[in-house]
């Protein structure tokens, strides 16, 4: 029975305790042997060396902030999956919108990309605080740049924690439920279908300018059956602005770390230091030693000194070490860079990242390129 169990495990490595009872169960050898348990199981699975580390899991902590059914408490944003769009090749339609009112925030055609980056989406939400304002939340799924998926105890993103800092409250859909995001599903739709089928476009700034022009029609004008037939504008007029203005030039100021730093304190990562002495947390690598290599770290935040704690398991002794990518200008990101210098010179051949960087001079002041 144990060589059974054992090659049950070798041929096929996702089976667990209780999958390999249930394969005893049905295996008319053992129809009348008395079943070992499945911790038993379990015990000879380990001493075979045929588990896998155990990792423990925490998830992030969730918004402290619920939506109250009004304009602008909750924003879903989501990007569709690639398409062939004539005059520009494959886009990925990035679009935001309000739950409540059905307000079209945004659309943004990112191209020549397998998938968007952060800066892509920084820059579509700029531009959405710009013209509409500061929302009191944001709803995303799980892809790679809203939500770490390397980890049971994931570390927040970049965009999760600029958002933090602009104070803005973050909320994840349930993993693998698209459902949750239907609202912003049906937008994808609709905008494909107005906007992109049958249309050609000549480039970037022209597709976003269709996209904007029939944006306005479907908020301002065309009737939605979700809103009792009436237009976005026309069921909530209070949804063409939050009421929390926001310019570009202002961003600096407005991030406040303290938010930050609130946010990291309720969360506990669990690291596994590697051979090198190295570990990795929120995509940075720290150096810990290597006389603690491969060892688990439990690891805390502390925001009134602003380090990271880390707890050897089975030890009392604590490591602490400063954290990296928690300052203005990282959260930033590009747009400090094009902030801190009084005149900017774009990169030949011009390229998309060139593009991107263009359009923040249509909303900067005092910008010379």
């Amino acid at each position: 029975m144990r060589d059974s169990i054992l090659h049950l495990r070798r041929t096929h490595p996702g089976c667990g305790p209780d999958t390999l009872l249930a394969e005893l169960r049905v295996d008319p050898r053992w129809t009348h042997s008395p079943l070992p348990s499945r911790s038993r199981i379990a015990a000879l699975l380990k001493a075979a060396k045929l588990t896998r580390r155990y990792q423990k899991h925490h998830d992030l902590p969730p918004p402290s902030i619920q939506p109250q059914g009004a304009p602008h408490d909750e924003w879903e944003l989501d990007a569709q999956g690639r398409m062939h769009v004539a005059g520009v090749g494959k886009v990925w339609l990035i679009t935001i919108l309000d739950t409540v009112s059905r307000l079209k925030v945004e659309c943004y055609p990112c191209l020549e990309t397998t998938n968007p980056s952060l800066e892509a989406y920084q820059l579509m939400l700029r531009r959405a605080f710009l013209t509409t304002g500061l929302p009191r939340r944001i709803s995303f799924d799980h892809a790679m740049v809203f939500y770490d998926n390397t980890s049971p105890s994931p570390f927040s993103t970049r965009l999760h924690l600029w958002l933090l800092a602009l104070g803005i409250e973050v909320s994840f859909i349930r993993k693998r439920c698209p459902t949750d995001h239907a609202k912003i599903e049906r937008t994808h739709q609709t905008m494909t279908l107005q906007a992109l089928l049958g249309q050609r476009w000549l480039d970037q700034t022209s597709l976003w300018t269709g996209l904007d022009a029939r944006r306005a029609m479907l908020n301002a004008h065309i009737p939605s059956s979700a809103l009792l037939d009436r237009a976005p504008l026309q069921a909530y007029p209070e949804a063409s602005h939050s009421g929390r203005f926001y310019r570009p030039e202002w961003e600096a100021d407005m991030l406040d770390l303290a938010r930050v730093f609130a946010y990291l304190a309720q969360c506990r990562w669990f690291r596994r230091i590697r051979a090198n002495g190295r570990l990795d947390l929120g995509g940075f690598d720290y150096y810990l030693g290597t006389t603690r290599r491969n060892q688990m770290l439990e690891v805390l935040f502390d925001p009134d000194q602003v380090c990271f704690l880390g707890q050897p398991a089975g030890n009392e002794f604590t490591i602490t070490f400063a954290p990296q990518g928690l300052t203005k200008a990282d959260l930033m990101g590009e747009l400090g860079h094009l902030l801190a210098l009084p005149a900017y010179q774009l990169a030949l051949p011009f390229t998309h990242e060139a593009w991107r960087q263009l359009e923040y001079t249509h909303v900067l002041t005092g910008t010379t390129l």
